[in-house]
């Protein structure tokens, strides 16, 4: 029975790199600049921007991309390949029905699909596969190797998948940003009103890991708690380095809390050192919602300070903050 299981490993392996196409490696963190880069096989996978919460994947038949949202957060990209003319992907909300890495297909001569989450009874999956620059598969997302093996070790039965667009005429899609553009349910999520300073409003999800996300674009801060939008307000950072920052909250051996750096992809080293002064006195938001969000803030919870705009319900504009935060020693 062992010789038999280690046969099977060894098949897989000796397989899988056949597989592979483009640059099997993560690139940069930069999901923004790195999701309009990317090649036919190439992805980014950065899971230390949220590291808790619903996963959500939303699959863009217009543009051959896939992104993958944690938390409400954008922590994933990459090429896809959808189905060719005359085998169209269908588009509309799913839920993954079953999974299977090693799954080969019933219909199509036992073709292998490694990593294959199921979306249809009728043979439409995510899984690795082809990936030539368009669509060429018989209805399912063909994925690179590598990630859909992260996706696969990612999701569970609960997660949803959108899937969107046209890839004949490259129109009827939602563009993909930092925040995601569907709520865990897959409905499209309703902007907030950008004409208030802020607002607070916790109630909408009470419990869950929370992510908040500043961008320096949108000069706005966005809270999300289980994938759920409960915070957002203007915000004023005077930070101009272009990079991604991820933030994790931590304890402090002498007592207290942490802000250390978590270090992702492109920017491992920084990872383990902590929030200075210095910076935290950069960012200028309002007082009241800086008390509140501070008050809901958890061990665990995660800072994002991204240089691309949000995306769907952006502000887009700046604002000048009055009433700004004046304690620089304690954390954002």
């Amino acid at each position: 029975m062992a010789s038999a299981v280690l046969a099977m490993l060894a098949a897989l392996v000796a397989v899988e790199p056949a597989m592979a196409q483009g640059r099997p490696a993560s690139s940069a963190v930069d999901l923004a600049r790195a999701a309009e880069r990317l090649q036919p096989g190439e992805w980014v996978w950065a899971p230390e921007i949220a590291t808790a919460g619903p996963i959500l994947i939303y699959v863009n038949l217009s543009d051959q991309r896939a992104t993958v949202y944690r938390n409400g957060v954008r922590i994933g990209v990459s090429t896809i390949s959808s189905g060719r003319p005359g085998h169209e992907t269908p588009t509309g909300v799913f839920t993954i029905l079953q999974k299977d890495a090693r799954h080969h297909s019933t219909t199509y001569d036992n073709a292998p699909m490694f990593y294959m989450e199921r979306l249809t009874w009728d043979g439409v999956a995510l899984h690795a596969g082809g990936l030539p620059g368009f669509p060429e598969s018989h209805g399912c997302v063909h994925l690179p190797l590598q990630f859909a093996r992260l996706l696969y070790g990612a999701t569970d039965f609960s997660v949803t998948v959108v899937i969107a667009g046209d890839a004949a005429r490259h129109v009827g899609a939602v563009p993909a940003g930092v925040l995601a553009p569907f709520a865990a349910d897959g409905r499209l999520s309703e902007p907030l009103a950008s004409d208030a300073l802020w607002r607070w409003t916790p109630e909408r999800q009470q419990t869950g890991p929370t992510t908040v996300i500043v961008s320096k674009a949108d000069q706005v801060a966005v809270v999300l708690r289980n994938g759920v939008e409960i915070g957002r307000s203007a915000v004023s950072l005077d930070d101009h380095d272009g990079e991604v920052h991820v933030l994790t909250l931590a304890s402090n051996p002498g007592g207290g809390e942490r802000w250390l750096y978590a270090g992702p992809p492109g920017r491992e080293a920084e990872a383990g050192s902590e929030l200075t002064a210095a910076v935290v006195g950069r960012l200028r938001a309002p007082h009241d919602f800086y008390r509140r969000l501070r008050s809901s803030l958890r061990q665990g919870d995660t800072v994002v300070i991204t240089p691309a705009p949000i995306g769907h319900g952006s502000v887009g504009r700046s604002l000048t903050i009055m009433d700004a935060i004046d304690e620089p020693t304690e954390a954002p």
